[in-house]
């Protein structure tokens, strides 16, 4: 291989592009990580859900100290080297693809360099992990064939991205997380078009633990509920009290305690229908507690199975999961956008606050956050919790994000759901805004199930398409919509139709320092406005 790239019959102009000179051209997981219940309580890392979280941490930081990827005068030839016949049809492609005059020659040579790249780097994200050669890594994380392909500004612009993650986010680029479903830490994404194959019995022994997990995740949501009504009724019940401690006093006999007056009485008679449901609500608590105690009986015997099982790694799963994340990539594009897979410096600007890196995509979220405070919201039995999902950067020039599915099919209590974003977008708000509205959608259309068109907002939002008239997917218009409902309606600025407005203003609320500002910036926001104290007036909704 090494000779192939050092041939010297390679043209000195494409050479240099290459980055070739002549100089150059002579020259297991751990399954405690898994079903540890300690890892689950304590929060550790970006794969344990923090039910406890409410908000994100704002990133201050979002460049670092140049890192030195591209000093490497190798670094194209190391890339290709061990690549065999891959890396030499790469090359070959790469050489005509950049010497072609004739455009409809360079339209054939475009594609079939796609179809070379692609094959690249799945030999790529077959063999990742947490040490691979970092021009492999870089060529799953941002697409980068051969520094010379881009501008000596957009290297450094590249080599200032955060490499690590500092977040404790879900957060991930490509090799990231390759790297994680290889380690057995992320289970692999769920497609439809390929139909599953028998498990074996490590996995069945996951997706039962995923399935008891889910289960003992509800249970425990319960159980906080309770004990937060224990809290209030207990409450309640010291006030009580004190109320019954303070008599008045009857000077004319000596000073002493006078009897019990009406508003003690009455006290008393709540403390009675109190403690009544303390009892109650006692013996719900104890219940809770012993199912939670058979659950974690249940799961440790699990654990137990699972260490006694072989778990080396599957390079078939990680295959698996690169092509779904090619497929994530190629709806993040979109059918009329940009497909070329190798990061080109005519592609992209040179400004990090231009591209969704992790710290960017963190402020953006917290930003949609603060104007549709349940956008990571999941009720499941009754009770709510804020579950962010988990978000892949794929080297690609898309235009907006996508939500791949909402959350675990085996885990709806607390599994996080998965959504993609491009790292280069021609807008960052519209790409991130546009997958949390995917998000919003599925795990609306999930929760009402087979009656998503009559229920939920998805029901209301469907029926009025319907009376439209529109065509074509109707989620298309909910994405386009929601995307005006955070830019434009939480500004005053009117952009949707009425009954739209009237159906996001009921269904996703703005918070209520917004819709204070908003009564004072139009008739239509002030109709709204006045329609909610009138609701709230009459039992709500």
């Amino acid at each position: 291989m090494a000779n192939d790239f050092s041939s010297g019959q390679l043209d000195p102009d494409i050479a240099n592009l290459m980055g070739i000179t002549a100089s150059t051209q002579t020259q297991k997981p751990e399954f405690s990580d898994l079903f540890t219940e300690k890892a689950r309580v304590k929060q550790k890392g970006p794969e344990d859900v923090d039910l406890s979280k409410k908000n994100f941490d704002i990133q201050t930081k979002l460049e670092e100290k140049p890192n030195p990827y591209f000093k490497d005068k190798n670094y194209y030839k190391n890339l290709l080297a061990d690549e065999s016949e891959t890396g030499r049809r790469v090359h070959q492609l790469l050489t005509q693809f950049a010497t072609a005059k004739d455009p409809k020659d360079k339209s054939v040579y475009r594609a079939r360099l796609t179809t070379a790249y692609w094959e690249l780097a799945q030999r790529a994200a077959a063999k990742v992990s947490p040490n691979m050669p970092l021009p492999k890594r870089l060529l799953l994380r941002f697409g980068i064939l051969s520094p010379t392909l881009i501008s000596a500004e957009q290297r450094d612009v590249i080599s200032r991205i955060v490499f690590k993650n500092k977040t404790a986010e879900p957060i991930h680029y490509v090799d990231e997380w390759l790297t994680k479903i290889a380690q057995g830490s992320i289970r692999p994404s769920t497609t439809d078009e390929v139909k599953r194959a028998r498990l074996d019995a490590s996995q069945k022994t996951v997706e039962i633990v995923e399935k008891r997990r889910g289960r003992r995740q509800a249970e425990l949501s319960l159980l906080q509920n309770k004990i937060g009504q224990l809290d209030e009724l207990e409450s309640n019940l010291l006030n009580r009290v004190q109320t019954v401690l303070r008599h008045n006093t009857r000077p004319e006999f000596g000073g002493l305690k006078n009897a019990f007056s009406p508003e003690q009485r009455d006290a008393i008679s709540q403390i009675n229908t109190i403690l009544r449901q303390l009892s109650n609500l006692d013996r719900d608590i104890k219940v809770s507690y012993n199912t939670l105690e058979n659950m974690d009986e249940e799961l440790r015997d699990l654990e137990e199975k699972a260490d006694g099982v072989d778990v080396s790694v599957d390079r078939g799963v990680v295959t698996s999961e690169f092509q779904s994340v090619r497929q994530m990539s190629k709806m993040c594009v979109g059918r009329q956008g940009n497909h070329f897979p190798i990061l080109m410096k005519q592609y992209f600007r040179p400004a990090i606050r231009e591209m969704c890196t992790r710290e960017n995509v963190i402020n953006t979220m917290a930003k949609v956050e603060s104007i549709d405070s349940r956008v990571f919201e999941r009720t499941f039995k009754g009770q709510t919790s804020r579950i962010v999902p988990y978000i892949m950067l794929l080297p690609n020039y898309g235009d907006t994000g996508i939500c791949w599915e909402p959350f675990e099919r085996h885990n709806r209590a607390s599994s996080r759901g998965r959504i993609a974003l491009p790292i280069f977008p021609k807008d960052v708000e519209t790409a991130v805004i546009s997958a949390l509205a995917d998000l919003r959608w599925q795990v609306a259309k999930e929760r009402a199930q087979h009656y998503w068109m009559e229920e939920g907002i998805t029901g209301r939002y469907y029926q009025w398409s319907q009376d439209q008239r529109l065509r074509g997917d109707v989620k298309d218009y909910f994405i386009r919509d929601y995307i005006l409902w955070i830019t434009k309606e939480s500004q005053g600025m009117q952009k949707l139709e009425r009954e739209v407005r009237g159906i996001f203003w009921r269904m996703m609320p703005f918070p209520q320092a917004i819709k204070d500002n908003l009564k004072n910036r139009g008739f239509v926001y002030d109709e709204l406005y006045k329609k909610d104290v009138n609701i709230s007036m009459s039992d709500g909704y």
